[in-house]
């Protein structure tokens, strides 16, 4: 069986699952459905599609498979002592689940590997990352496409920020570093002033299959 591509993005003890199609007969439960309803087909395929995933992958790690309905700000409420996040773009479902005591914050997000529209850049960066993306871009052109991979990895840091603090953060509270080898990244968590608050975040992407998936995890063990 193919090892899925996020697998190769998490820390240890984490677990990933992922599928390229919706599952149009994959079963939800009474309190999914209930979520979804009257919502499009494609729309509650995906729903369905990607709680596959998480399921798959909780069973993987060993918890029993369980209802996952997102609360009201449509973040899914996970299992006592696990962290997960969700991600779906067109092609691409995936799911990514870790013991708490493992992981303190997992994020994941997955976006078609496309520039970002024009301007785009500019409302979800600062300067300073600006700037280096512009030397990713010349350096490595062929590498990522680096203004939606910057994209990406903010919204896997917020997917990994948002359900542990139920704060909000715009794009530029959130500095990424790319690093220099690797498919590697840092992202610190910077108050409005700019001032840091202590908050900081590991990450890992990969770019392939016209995809560009990145993870953000924070308190990961290796022991």
């Amino acid at each position: 069986m193919r090892r899925p591509l996020v697998q190769e993005l998490l820390p240890p003890y984490a677990v990933g699952a992922e599928t390229r199609a919706d599952a149009p007969h994959e079963v939800l439960h009474p309190e999914e459905r209930a979520a979804v309803a009257g919502v499009s087909e494609g729309r509650r395929r995906e729903f369905a599609t990607v709680r596959g995933c998480a399921r798959r992958a909780l069973t993987t790690l060993g918890h029993a498979p369980v209802p996952l309905v997102p609360d009201p700000r449509g973040v899914p409420r996970w299992p006592a002592g696990v962290v997960g996040s969700m991600t779906h773009c067109r092609g691409y479902r995936a799911a990514v689940v870790g013991w708490r005591r493992d992981v303190r914050a997992l994020g994941v997000d997955a976006e078609p590997s496309r520039p970002l529209r024009e301007g785009v850049l500019r409302t979800v960066s600062r300067p300073e990352e600006r700037e280096r993306i512009a030397r990713l871009e010349e350096a490595h052109p062929q590498l990522a496409c680096w203004d939606r991979l910057l994209f990406c990895a903010k919204e896997a840091v917020f997917k990994a920020w948002f359900p542990e603090t139920r704060r909000e953060l715009g794009f530029r509270d959130v500095v990424v570093t790319f690093g220099a080898a690797g498919r590697t990244f840092r992202a610190a968590v910077v108050a409005p002033g700019g001032h840091g608050t202590g908050c900081d975040f590991d990450g890992r992407w990969l770019a392939q299959d016209g995809l560009l998936v990145a993870v953000a995890f924070a308190g990961a063990t290796d022991r």
